[in-house]
């Protein structure tokens, strides 16, 4: 693995990455060429100051990750990462202290005049008498967004004695009162807070929250603090809040621009102004080097997503538990996705059971992976798979049952629509992580899921099973597992059709071509597909759907070469 740090970060960050066996990690003084040095980069390390845009991530072709040291990621293309394929993580929470710490210091500061008492003694005047302060204790302090940041501002405003009310539409109110916050409105937070702080990220519902609509709500003499984002906040609103004293303070570590160069705020006597340091502390700095550094580790060694900004995470545990599903879903794709007639229209995801009360969203994109496996030269990975069925016009349909009865536990079904039919597949996880095949176009069977597979469609007459075995020997092939099954009136395909899936032993692709050319001549045989990693080499692909199984001549001429899709289809057809 070549991890590139592009930027100065902790060394507990460096520490942890050098402790990988054959990890090249190349840090900011040693890069000449920042293009030049992605060209082979696994993952991509920055702070704030490089931009991580579509023209630089052009220049990674193998880059799978890039990590952000801090919880903003305005300097990385997360829509062209994703598009690639990359995974983009943040860092939130691990300055969670640092800037609580801040934020209650601004508050004590603004209280009791700390920054003008120090300017007046260094000046040499004693001017107590100007410097009557209040006291946090009794004070309502509203907090707008109660994530880690808010909650361990409320932990610590509490042991001031403060009253504390937040507005957090996405806290569950249990975790609230068991910090001892009340949950209101937004206009309520406003209305009642003595001081309101920020900790929320920038939306388009978030940006511009402090403006002079919601100025005029607040309480005569309410004192500001944004240590948050500075889109928060409408600049010229605020400043007018200060100069009438409606807004008795305000303290200010982000901006909208910086660094800050010109403002409204610099003639102002009730702001403090602070150049983003609130999480700037040596602790801080260390977890957040920490954190990132065993992330990215994680991901790149484990395929763990952790604090990505642009796929839903998992913890570890919740990965342990996902992981084979993910595995199991890409294969299934894999298996069905030379199965479909025309132009895929639509994919409908069923989960059932467990796997359908978790995240799902690798395992979809795991299936959606699959199905493209190969397919364009298109580089379509766990990562960017929905954006690209989504880019060719693809609906994804996915559908969750989390209660069944009988059956697996946990049953994932594929069906690839388009509008000349479609093909249909089902599988789960057996042993705790043995892919299974289920069914596979009406066809009830239990095979695996792993290795190099014959997937054989035929007519139901006896010795085609003691055929196929002959074959596979006379050609060297070793059968590791061999399953069966058979089409019955209940089922939407026509009765007298069978399926085999048998798992052989194969060295290489070449030595699967003189196999399948032989099976496709047994008169009872309609079609053989090969799915695995030895049929990627095989270099042909033929796609004719199956709608009549008949014992006729193999139509050669409607295979074609392919040089990547995975899999062999021969097919015999009217």
């Amino acid at each position: 693995m070549k991890i590139v740090l592009a930027e100065k970060v902790s060394p507990a960050t460096l520490a942890i990455l050098n402790q990988e066996p054959g990890w090249n990690c190349i840090t900011a003084d040693k890069i000449k060429s920042l293009p030049d040095e992605l060209a082979d980069a696994d993952a991509l390390i920055v702070r704030s100051a490089v931009q991580a845009d579509a023209a630089l991530l052009e220049h990674a072709p193998k880059l799978r990750v890039i990590g952000r040291a801090g919880v903003g990621v305005d300097n990385i293309d997360t829509a062209a990462a994703t598009h690639r394929g990359i995974v983009v993580m943040n860092t939130p929470g691990a300055n969670a202290v640092a800037v609580a710490e801040l934020t209650l210091g601004l508050m004590i500061s603004m209280a009791r005049s700390i920054p003008k008492a120090n300017a007046t003694m260094h000046a040499g005047t004693w001017d107590k008498k100007s410097l009557q302060g209040s006291e946090l204790r009794g004070k309502t302090l509203g907090i707008v967004g109660l994530g880690r940041i808010g909650l361990e501002v409320a932990r610590r405003a509490a042991a001031f004695g403060m009253d504390l009310i937040a507005y957090d539409p996405f806290l569950a109110p249990v975790i609230a009162r068991e910090n001892g916050v009340t949950l209101t409105s937004l206009d309520q937070v406003f209305n009642s807070a003595d001081y309101l702080t920020l900790h929320v990220g920038l939306t388009t519902q978030t940006e511009g929250m402090i403006n002079a609509t919601s100025i005029a709500i607040m309480k005569p003499g309410v004192r500001i603090v944004n240590c948050a984002r500075g889109e928060l906040i409408v600049d010229a609103a605020l400043a007018e809040g200060l100069k009438s004293g409606k807004v008795a303070g305000a303290a200010l570590d982000v901006f909208h621009k910086e660094p800050l160069k010109d403002s409204v705020y610099f003639n102002l006597p009730n702001v403090l102004l602070s150049p983003h340091i609130a999480g700037a502390t040596d602790e801080a700095q260390e977890a957040i080097g920490i954190q990132l550094a065993m992330q990215v580790r994680d991901y790149l060694k484990l395929g763990v997503v952790q604090n990505a900004v642009n796929l839903p995470s998992l913890s570890h545990e919740e990965y342990i538990e996902v992981a084979p599903y993910i595995e199991m879903a890409e294969r299934l794709g894999q298996f069905l996705s030379h199965g479909t007639p025309g132009a895929l229209e639509t994919i409908q995801i069923t989960y059932t059971g467990r796997i359908a009360q978790g995240k799902t969203d690798l395992i979809r994109n795991a299936a959606i992976a699959g199905i493209f496996d190969g397919s364009d030269g298109d580089s379509v990975n766990k990562i960017n798979a929905a954006a690209i069925a989504q880019e060719r016009g693809i609906r994804i349909q996915e559908d969750k049952r989390e209660f069944v009865t009988g059956g697996s536990g946990s049953v994932l079904k594929l069906t690839l629509h388009s509008a000349e039919g479609d093909t249909t597949g089902s599988a789960t996880v057996l042993h705790g992580t043995s892919p299974r095949l289920l069914s596979y176009d009406g066809i009830d069977i239990e095979a695996p899921l792993q290795g190099t597979l014959v997937a054989i469609r035929n007519h139901d007459v006896p010795g085609v099973v003691g055929r196929i075995g002959t074959i596979l020997g006379e050609h060297g092939i070793n059968i590791a597992n061999f399953a069966l099954g058979r089409s019955s009136r209940s089922q939407r395909v026509p009765e007298g059709q069978a399926l085999a899936v048998v798992q052989v032993d194969v060295p290489d692709a070449q030595a699967l071509a003189p196999t399948v050319e032989a099976l496709k001549q047994v008169e009872a045989i309609a079609s053989v597909r090969l799915d695995g990693p030895a049929a990627r080499g095989a270099g042909t692909s033929c796609g004719i759907p199956l709608r009549r199984v008949l014992p006729l001549v193999a139509n050669r001429s409607l295979c074609r070469p392919t040089g990547g899709l995975q899999g062999l289809i021969v097919t015999r057809q009217v």
